[in-house]
């Protein structure tokens, strides 16, 4: 990371509300992957300004194939949150089908995800990322916006101790976030190339002009820690006046954070952001067993722990989106600046 400072401008979007006095809460969600998705059909019963804004780096499956084939974003995790935003109507629920069907065939179209082709063909139509998610948000019904975090597809890369299990204390690189998130060994650190990505700039002003903004859960180093290695992207979470909530995840993940304790997400996150403060830290109470530990941890970092049951009955490893939504209202009603919202 360099030592530059960016100028943030704010780019005003059409129709959209501003905050104030009995006012919905203006939520921005950065994460990728089913963690995002857990998170955004949480939000979505809660609020209607919403707004997600997702990681490009992803390599793997469709997307990693679109990716090396046609130069494009990776569309996958777009397509997770698009989906996840649908409502529950019939309308709603056919569409966050028929864009997660995948074609199963003997021939190209094999595993592609009919969400991918779709945002792909917007793009080339387009030109524009934005207008083109934009455009597949109202076909769908969507109850929010999603943003790419970058407008450039990024290769993650990680320092990982033990990557060899033939030498078990050698530091080596490990690219490609289908790679990364699978490693054996233990995860240092990640980072992304090209190094200092361009942001796309509606996602900076979704941050500035929130009133919260909701990091993870989801993959530790290859979804959620990506958003802090676009500096204006880190900037503006460092700016903006909106109250940051980090949603832990409801266990480790084998080969990223296999072994790692409530708490050690947190120290890791701050070693990549260390100028970067929280206000709450969202953890499912059965989780966490040390939990002097975790507020020591999150106290460190400018924040309060809330414990709340966010998984889903008979699951130690599934958000419930009722359970989820519920924690993130306490929250935003108890922290909040501004409210009651409804």
């Amino acid at each position: 990371m360099t030592g530059r400072t960016f100028r943030l401008r704010r780019v005003r979007v059409p129709g959209r509300p501003r905050g104030g006095s009995g006012a919905q809460p203006k939520v921005v969600a950065l994460g990728g992957g089913h963690g995002l998705s857990a998170s955004l059909a949480a939000l979505r019963r809660i609020t209607g300004d919403l707004t997600a804004v997702v990681t490009v780096a992803d390599d793997g499956g469709s997307s990693g194939r679109l990716r090396d084939e046609l130069g494009v974003l990776p569309p996958g995790d777009l397509r997770k949150a698009l989906a996840a935003l649908c409502g529950d109507d019939d309308w709603g629920q056919t569409w966050s089908r028929v864009i997660q069907h995948r074609f199963e065939s003997r021939g190209e179209l094999h595993g592609h995800a009919v969400g991918n082709l779709l945002i792909v063909a917007l793009w080339e139509q387009l030109g524009d990322h934005v207008q083109a998610l934009d455009l597949v948000g109202k076909l769908l019904g969507a109850h929010g916006r999603v943003l790419p975090m970058s407008a450039v597809p990024l290769e993650l890369q990680a320092l990982v101790k033990g990557h060899d299990p033939a030498a078990p204390e050698e530091i080596g690189t490990v690219r490609g976030q289908a790679t990364v998130a699978l490693t054996p060994g233990e995860v240092q650190s990640v980072h992304v190339v090209p190094e200092d990505p361009p942001a796309v700039p509606e996602a900076v002003e979704a941050v500035l002009d929130a009133d919260w903004v909701v990091l993870g859960p989801g993959s530790w180093f290859s979804s959620v820690i990506p958003h802090l290695l676009v500096p204006e992207l880190l900037q503006a979470l460092q700016e903006t006046k909106a109250r940051r909530v980090l949603s832990l995840n409801l266990a480790p993940q084998p080969g990223e954070t296999d072994g790692f304790s409530p708490q050690r997400h947190l120290e890791v996150l701050a070693r990549h952001a260390p100028k970067l403060a929280l206000d709450v830290v969202l953890a499912d109470e059965a989780a966490v067993p040390d939990r002097e530990s975790l507020t020591d941890a999150a106290k460190r970092l400018g924040a309060a722990v809330e414990l709340a049951a966010v998984a889903a009955p008979g699951s130690s490893a599934v958000h419930d989106p009722e359970l989820l939504a519920a924690a993130y209202d306490r929250i935003f009603r108890m922290h909040g600046r501004i409210g009651p919202w409804r």
